[in-house]
């Protein structure tokens, strides 16, 4: 009976699920911990102070389970030596936390250096709003004409740029709520032709590895062709649609622009194509998407812009990509805030549908998208022992 006893405390001490209920813990605690770098640092870019990470790199937690067992004396007085046994458990958690600066060339350059185009691809491609993702990850829109290359910047200080900026945004929008907005990369065949005689039969059998093959025999001459997958083309039409001529003359066009641009092609005769658009969106750094958040907030504000003319309607269209409320008391009702100097940032609280917490998401996946594996070596550590 004893050890029937204590076999069942034992399992009810070492349970899985206190191990469960750790690794939840610490897994709500780290996030909570980088969204509130995240308000940092945005306040931090409000009041033009340097911006600043730091990151945990391990978490080592040991798990300590005692049990006791013994007999004592029965509360008998003197009419007899009855013992009864006694059982006990404690147990206790030790972690040790390590915390490692994010800094060093590498991720400064990752920092500093505008995102690419496979990386807007994938967050387009996870469904969330177009208008948000473009609003918050792009710098300036340029647009192609006859005649020239005009550019606007995603820049309040710069009104008129600013106002069709946005507009471009909304009608993507709108293109996106008809389930008509297309990123995908330009696919399209290239082919070469050589001399059958330049050939020998190994070298022919390498190229079958690569290549569709195929022989003349009239003109003697070997025809290789290749699938190539191009750069991203953001439109309101499927690229497959187009002949492979076109599709070329879209991909060298897009060899030409800078690996932090992606190409914008709204055709007449699709949805949307009543405002056709020819250009780029350039792409900004994540250090230059804090800065747009936090000066945005007194410095250089974000203003309402109405829907082009010739856009259907749209479903969203709020005055900020990203709205902080500071205040000089710890703000209720929202989801994380922070102090920095004299006032508290924090994500604004909204009803309806929840333009900024999913702003502030995408944020969070965005800086898990820039930043490296942390790593230890050549930056000064804590570690933090409970």
């Amino acid at each position: 009976m004893i050890y029937l006893v204590f076999g069942v405390l034992h399992g009810c001490i070492s349970s899985p699920a206190m191990l469960d209920d750790a690794v939840i813990s610490y897994d709500k605690s780290i996030t909570e911990t980088l969204s509130k770098q995240l308000l940092l640092n945005i306040a931090r870019a409000h009041q033009h102070q340097p911006m600043h990470f730091t990151g945990i790199s391990n978490i080592a937690a040991t798990f300590n389970f005692q049990l006791s067992a013994g007999a004592t004396p029965a509360l008998t007085g003197d009419s007899g030596s009855l013992l009864v046994p006694s059982f006990g458990g404690s147990i206790s958690e030790n972690p040790t936390i390590s915390i490692v600066p994010m800094e060093g060339e590498e991720f400064t350059r990752r920092l500093l250096t505008p995102l690419q185009e496979a990386k807007l691809t994938m967050l387009l491609r996870q469904g969330a709003d177009v208008d948000l993702i473009l609003r918050l990850l792009i710098d300036e829109l340029r647009v192609t004409t006859a005649n020239e290359d005009k550019i606007y910047q995603n820049k309040p200080a710069d009104a008129e740029g600013y106002r069709m900026f946005r507009q471009v945004i909304l009608h993507l929008s709108a293109i996106q709520d008809h389930h008509a907005l297309h990123v995908n990369p330009l696919l399209f065949d290239r082919s070469w032709t050589l001399p059958a005689a330049s050939l020998s039969a190994d070298k022919l059998a390498d190229l079958q590895n690569g290549f569709t093959v195929s022989y003349d025999a009239a003109r003697q001459q070997v025809k290789l062709s290749k699938r190539i997958t191009g750069h991203i083309v953001m439109g309101n039409y499927d690229p497959d649609s187009l002949s492979n001529e076109e599709r070329e003359k879209l991909q060298q066009e897009a060899d030409n622009l800078p690996t932090n641009e992606v190409m914008i092609d709204i055709r007449p005769g699709y949805p949307g194509g009543e405002w056709p658009l020819h250009g780029a969106f350039r792409l900004r750094s994540f250090h230059n998407v804090l800065n747009f958040i936090g000066q945005g907030i007194t410095e250089d504000p974000e203003f309402f812009v109405p829907k082009h003319p010739l856009t259907p309607e749209v479903k969203e269209n709020p005055t900020h990509t990203l709205a902080i409320t500071v205040s000089g008391s710890e703000p209720e009702g929202a989801d994380a805030s922070v102090k920095f100097g004299d006032n508290y940032y924090a994500v604004k609280p909204e009803s309806g549908y929840q333009w900024n917490r999913e702003g502030f998401r995408l944020l969070y996946q965005v800086f898990q998208m820039t930043m490296s594996e942390l790593s230890q070596q050549g930056a000064p550590s804590i570690t933090i022992s409970k």
